[in-house]
């Protein structure tokens, strides 16, 4: 509180989008206070939505035991709601460390066009890499993070099971791999044009090629699950992406489990994987995945984009399956209310709400 004598702080406007029930989000006006030391004001140009846990918490289905470890970083409120949520943002510095003045930014921060955070929780990204592009840091790390999980080695076979865009980003990274084979694998011969986009090639379930050292399991289904143990070797691991929320997943322990000697271990973004938990920071983890989205290969995970005063909308027509999307991207207004044109990254593709189909 201050007093008589001293100055009010002075605060500014933003706009940030909630969830405010199953199924219901608006955009929510919020003062903004001005930064304090060591601390950066970011006008957003883009946000990605991610499409997986984003709906989970969009309908409200967070399970209460893991509320809190599910929390993201700079997230307000709390699961179910109301709940301000969202970690693939980037903007441009327009107050802060002179240093950072001006430079253009990916932070793990919910969609709202402004906001205040400490400069340590911002990752610079580089020339080289188109902002629109920048929105899928997070994503990346999320597949950084897999692989140094599973340590892939010289001469592997691989499958990754769900081509959508976490086992899209996984098949990305290991497609440099000196692997003896790689699948990317799905029931939608659709994912066959990502999977020639990356580089990879596709299979369809029933005709991959079993005998794997790794499968990365991504699908979020129980059948993707336990045909991943299918594939598995004898004695080989499979990393499971997959987050269910709420939903239960029955598999047959009793086939390939225990019979082959298999393992399924969990990934999970929050924490840096073990083997490499001593040795590297979740900010080093972050510079590492924008580093490696100057590669515009990923240009073709951006599958769609809308402004930002559609973002209710939006998040309601990927929750009901009338917008396909791999990353949706959210386009920001500038103070003169114009849209960021194309910035070296291929084009969004703006799409009517109401009959989207923007499936890659």
């Amino acid at each position: 509180m201050t007093t008589p004598d001293e100055p009010t702080p002075q605060t500014d406007q933003a706009t940030a989008y909630w969830t405010t029930g199953p199924e219901r989000g608006e955009l929510r006006a919020e003062e903004l206070p001005v930064p304090g030391p060591g601390e950066a004001l970011v006008r957003t140009l883009y946000s990605g939505i991610s499409k997986g846990t984003e709906i989970v918490v969009h309908t409200c289905s967070v399970p209460p035991r893991v509320a809190e470890a599910m929390r993201a970083p700079h997230q307000e409120g709390s699961f179910p709601s109301p709940v301000k949520f969202g970690y693939l943002s980037v903007g441009i510095v327009e107050q802060g460390p002179e240093d950072w003045l001006g430079q253009k930014v990916f932070c793990l921060n919910p969609h709202q066009d402004r906001y205040i955070v400490d400069v340590s929780a911002l990752t610079r990204i580089p020339d080289a890499v188109p902002p629109r592009r920048a929105v899928l840091t997070g994503t990346v790390e999320t597949a950084i993070n897999a692989l140094w999980e599973a340590g892939p080695r010289l001469g592997d076979r691989i499958a990754v099971v769900g081509a959508g865009l976490v086992g899209g980003m996984v098949a990305t990274l290991l497609r440099t791999f000196p692997l003896a084979r790689l699948q990317l694998v799905d029931l939608d011969p659709e994912r066959k044009q990502l999977a020639d986009q990356l580089g990879v090639e596709f299979a369809h379930p029933d005709d991959a090629a079993a005998d794997c050292d790794i499968v990365f399991h991504c699908s979020a289904s129980q059948e993707g699950l336990a045909r991943s143990l299918q594939l598995a070797g004898d004695e080989a691991d499979v990393i499971e992406m997959s987050w269910y929320a709420n939903r239960e997943v029955t598999l047959p322990l009793g086939e390939d489990f225990h019979a082959r000697r298999l393992s399924i271990r969990a990934s999970q973004v929050g924490v840096v994987a073990r083997a490499r938990r001593h040795r590297r920071t979740n900010a080093e983890r972050l510079s590492l995945a924008v580093s490696l989205l100057k590669d515009p290969v990923f240009d073709a995970f951006l599958t769609g984009a809308s402004p930002f005063a559609d973002l209710p909308d939006v998040v309601q027509n990927l929750s009901e399956g009338r917008l396909e999307a791999l990353c949706h991207v959210i386009e920001y207004p500038d103070d003169d209310g114009a849209v960021p044109g194309n910035d070296g990254a291929a084009p969004g593709n703006h799409t009517a709400i109401t009959n989207s189909q923007d499936r890659t």
